[in-house]
């Protein structure tokens, strides 16, 4: 006789079984200084970074430097992953599939707001394809819905599943992504309280569909499951752009902002609570215009409030708003300076 809890399972079960087949692991190489005479310290594994050895004049061999996880979206060989992962663009990149296969791959591009990037390997010939995904909607998950993450856990065990909940939508967070350690702002990501491990960057986040939602990104150490992962709307239109252009294509302006709101507001004593102010941010090589930017050339200046984009309030994120307008576009900004109102026109250029 099924009982209940068999039946409860056999959703995640049959979800995973449909997705495992597409998810890849992604080997990070590079040719490095050959050492002769390796040896590491007394009682340390040989792993232990602190090694003594020769450098071998003018000799470098391919060394494995790090690794992800990422997933087959089309059977000609498309795979998203994060950005991060494959961020080093003097680094060589191989796909070990389910069936241990070995594909050398090419970076077609990278998001320049977004940490997800897309790969291309060569399918074998005369055969029908590699296994791909279905991409659901992420726009439709709701909190304490049911989810699961597979991916290269710490690099080592491939198809690794996890099981959780949606903990959150649209959060910003700051976070230290890739080797260099370099922060990178995120908004609008989900969280989860499924567990994410080092290697699991870039693997995809699914419902109990079988469907993908989300790409894992990141996690908060120090915590019991606390995970986020990309909204994966945002990589279809990505994906739009391989097709059509070759490369992910996104519209710039050039400026540094913050989002106002009532806090802010009273705070500094402004005269409004939402918008954008222009400033710049804590770093000392800051700007809050971009030079030659479509914002320096509009004229747009410092402590300028946009308050509206082609008519609408800036009641989000400005760059999420300017995401809905293609390269090229003419947009009308309005923007309080001082303590007067002025209509800005501004000619989007390709962010690089």
């Amino acid at each position: 006789m099924t009982t209940l809890s068999n039946e409860y399972d056999k959703l995640p079960i049959e979800a995973v079984r449909k997705v495992a087949p597409s998810v890849v692991s992604v080997v990070i190489s590079k040719f490095l200084p050959k050492i002769k005479g390796v040896y590491g310290m007394p009682g340390t594994p040989f792993s232990n970074p602190f090694l003594f050895g020769e450098v071998e004049d003018g000799q470098k061999e391919k060394i494995s430097v790090g690794g992800g996880s990422g997933f087959i979206v089309h059977p000609d060989g498309l795979i998203l992953t994060n950005k991060h992962v494959v961020f080093d663009q003097d680094a060589e990149y191989t796909v070990i599939t389910t069936d241990l296969q070995e594909y050398p791959a090419k970076v077609l591009s990278r998001d320049p707001i977004n940490d997800i990037a897309v790969l291309k390997i060569n399918p074998p010939a005369g055969g029908k394809g590699l296994p791909a995904v279905r991409l659901g909607n992420s726009s439709k998950l709701e909190l304490g819905q049911t989810v699961l993450a597979i991916g290269n856990a710490l690099g080592m065990f491939s198809n690794t599943v996890s099981k959780g909940i949606i903990s959150g939508l649209s959060r910003s967070i700051s976070a230290a992504l890739g080797t260099g350690g370099e922060m990178e702002h995120l908004r609008g990501v989900l969280q989860t309280d499924v567990a994410i491990n080092q290697g699991n960057s870039g693997g995809p986040l699914i419902n109990i569909d079988g469907e993908v939602v989300a790409i894992n990104t990141a996690i908060i150490f120090g915590a019991q499951n606390i995970g986020f992962s990309i909204p994966i709307n945002w990589a279809k239109q990505d994906l739009e752009d391989i097709i059509k252009y070759g490369r992910i294509v996104k519209p710039y302006l050039g400026l540094q902002y913050v989002k106002l709101d009532k806090k802010l507001q009273k705070q500094y004593s402004l005269p409004v609570d939402y918008g954008a102010l222009v400033v710049r941010d804590h770093r000392p090589d800051s700007v809050a215009i971009v030079p030659d930017s479509p914002a320096e050339k509009a004229g747009i200046r410092e402590n300028d409030i946009i308050l509206e984009l082609n008519g609408e309030k800036i009641s989000e994120e400005l760059q999420d708003m300017l995401q809905k307008f293609k390269v090229e576009s003419e947009v009308e900004l309005t923007v309080l300076r001082k303590d007067r109102q002025v209509k800005v026109k501004v000619k989007l250029e390709e962010r690089k």
